[in-house]
């Protein structure tokens, strides 16, 4: 079953808490925060994921109370506050189509920010509609049906977080050469150098930078020392793979290091847990796990846990899952990779509404818009909690 849906019906906003996605200016926000409540901050739900809230931009941990050690990082992972640019759309109605790898919580962060961009743009008069379609498992094969069916559509703007380089880009190159405006965004880009057409990409350029970051923070938390073993994510996928080659390189650095396994856990929490309880039994000397997608520390982390090894294997992974973001609160995973996925969304719109007005690269947006990844550790964990998942404590 796939997911077909407009996010926006699901954001819980309430009145004196989040201007989020009600428009609201700077200026506005000005004498309107409030003390941050639950209700301020609410943790809604779309098919068990999280609904991303901020509490009126205050810097939480200030005059409230709220006592989390809050590192500069930590505060700047996620920018909710976007506004559309000074480009005049040139159309009142616009409908792009977007396709990605899996239904999965990271493209729903995602699709929020996509939402908040259909908002702001509405208060403008411009009218965006957007389908946002992706299989239950990763499938290369059901990407290139999809992109087929949809260039059968009247889409201004077809989107692709591609799966498989080799599989899509021959799809893109066709339906560029048929007439039809084809961008990629969020996690994995194809572009000239893999022989793709697509016009521009939108998201994270930095996939191989996050797998060395992560692996390095494990090194220097290990002396440099151990056996680690890699929980990837999907096989072919660019932004596993990148994380994953990035760190072995790391490894390789070192002589005291070694990686000793790895497996493809397909961005499931169940099978990462699966296969971490295979390594720990396999190789009982092992001191490390990283992870190269958002449910690999959860599974790692419970597995870890349930065995009684929190203190002897470290692991480190990507991403704003809850879990694993109370596991980080607790010591029991050392850091996280957090990319920005509501700047992805909102960022998108904004390209695919230049590209479907038929302006190229270079003028009013980038080729590539590059957003970015932080690295957070324990002392993040309660702000991001709480920033993310109105989680207080």
């Amino acid at each position: 079953m796939e997911l077909k849906t407009r996010i926006a019906a699901i954001i819980a906003v309430s009145v004196c808490g989040m201007c989020l996605f009600s428009g609201c200016s700077s200026e506005e926000l000005e004498g309107k925060i409030e003390e941050p409540t639950e209700k301020t901050a609410e943790y809604a739900t779309a098919a068990g994921n999280p609904i991303w809230s901020s509490v009126n931009g205050k810097k939480i941990g200030d005059e409230d109370g709220y006592d989390a050690a809050i590192t500069e990082d930590g505060e700047s992972a996620v920018q909710f506050e976007h506004f559309p640019d000074s480009y005049k759309p040139q159309k009142s109605e616009y409908n792009f189509y977007f396709t990605y790898k899996m239904v999965h919580p990271w493209w729903d962060a995602v699709s929020l920010g996509m939402e908040s961009a259909v908002e702001k743009y509405k208060d403008l008069g411009v009218n965006i509609s957007f389908d946002y379609v992706a299989p239950d498992q990763v499938s290369s094969l059901d990407q290139r049906k999809k992109l087929l069916k949809a260039a059968q559509e009247d889409y201004d703007v077809i989107g692709v977080d591609v799966d498989d380089k080799k599989v899509i880009t021959p799809v893109i190159n066709e339906l560029m050469e048929s007439g039809k405006k084809v961008m990629t965004f969020a996690s994995s880009d194809s572009n000239k150098e893999d022989g793709c057409k697509r016009i521009a990409y939108v998201g994270n350029t930095h996939n191989y930078r996050d797998g060395a970051d992560l692996t390095e923070a494990l090194c220097e938390k290990l002396g440099r020392k151990g056996k680690i073993v890699l929980l990837i994510g999907t096989q072919s996928s660019p932004c596993y793979e990148d994380r994953a080659r990035a760190a072995r390189e790391i490894i390789n650095k070192y002589p005291d290091m070694e990686i000793v396994d790895s497996a493809y856990d397909e961005d499931n929490e169940d099978i990462a847990y699966e296969y971490t309880m295979g390594f720990i039994k396999k190789y009982p000397d092992i001191s490390g796990i990283i992870c190269c997608d958002m449910s690999g520390p959860v599974g790692a982390a419970k597995a870890v846990i349930e065995e009684g090894l929190q203190k002897k294997i470290t692991i480190v992974g990507m991403d704003h899952d809850k879990q694993a973001l109370e596991f980080l609160r607790d010591g029991n995973i050392y850091c996280l990779g957090v990319q920005d996925c509501f700047s992805m969304g909102f960022d998108t719109i904004q390209t695919a509404i230049k590209i479907a007005d038929g302006l190229m690269p270079g003028g009013e947006y980038r080729e590539t818009t590059d957003e970015k990844t932080t690295i957070i550790y324990k002392d993040d964990a309660k702000y991001m909690l709480r920033v993310l998942y109105g989680e207080i404590d």
